[in-house]
């Protein structure tokens, strides 16, 4: 488990977080957003969402306000490839990648876990690892039917609040979503407080990523 003290010695970390669809960024790291954000208001961020039809991509940039509170030196890209077929439209995202979000050079990058089942969070996460090699690459999880969650072994604790405040905003933005059985309260605040048992918490709730290679400096 991590917390984010800031220090006068290091940089304002350049963030990048990637999703698939429109909601998967807040429901998969929206609380260490928070912190991050938070903590680092001078940080560069880039926040990019892969597709979406005019409703999710509205839906989407709506979020992304809500983290980003017009802050200098951030940038949303809702980019229209096709939702479920990223298998198929590879080689055209992964010329978005190495177009449009290569040259940003992350110092992290949160991204789709490589064992997630869905096939375009799969395609997200593998092209993430060929685009960002030298970078800091934090996987983090999307609970769904497939049932694919696995043992995570990198730790961001979420106070209360930052619980409340992720699951208000994601049932707010997201009315698209609304009808979806797995979509509420129960699920999101769930799947933080197993994470939070597993790291031991302070406040009972965590999220989990998987760190694959973490380089030492």
């Amino acid at each position: 488990m991590i917390s984010f003290q800031p220090s006068p010695n290091l940089h304002a970390p350049r963030l990048l977080f990637l999703g698939a669809h429109s909601d998967d960024i807040e429901i998969g790291c929206g609380g260490t957003a928070r912190k991050l954000l938070d903590t680092y208001p001078t940080s560069p961020v880039l926040w990019v969402v892969l597709s979406g039809n005019e409703q999710r991509q509205n839906e989407a940039r709506a979020s992304a306000e809500l983290y980003l509170q017009a802050r200098d030196h951030a940038e949303v890209i809702t980019a229209q490839f096709r939702d479920g077929r990223f298998p198929y439209d590879a080689a055209e995202i992964k010329e978005f990648f190495a177009d449009q979000l290569q040259g940003f050079n992350p110092d992290v990058v949160f991204t789709h876990c490589r064992d997630d089942r869905h096939q375009d969070h799969r395609i997200v996460s593998d092209l993430t690892w060929q685009t960002f090699r030298n970078n800091v690459v934090l996987e983090y999880e999307v609970a769904k039917y497939d049932g694919d969650l696995s043992c995570p072994n990198f730790f961001v604790e979420v106070s209360e609040h930052g619980v409340r405040r992720k699951v208000h905003d994601l049932e707010s933005c997201f009315g698209s979503q609304r009808s979806k059985q797995w979509f509420d309260e129960v699920t999101f605040r769930g799947l933080m407080r197993i994470r939070g048992i597993e790291c031991a918490a302070e406040s009972g709730y965590a999220e989990a990523f998987h760190s694959r290679k973490l380089k030492a400096f």
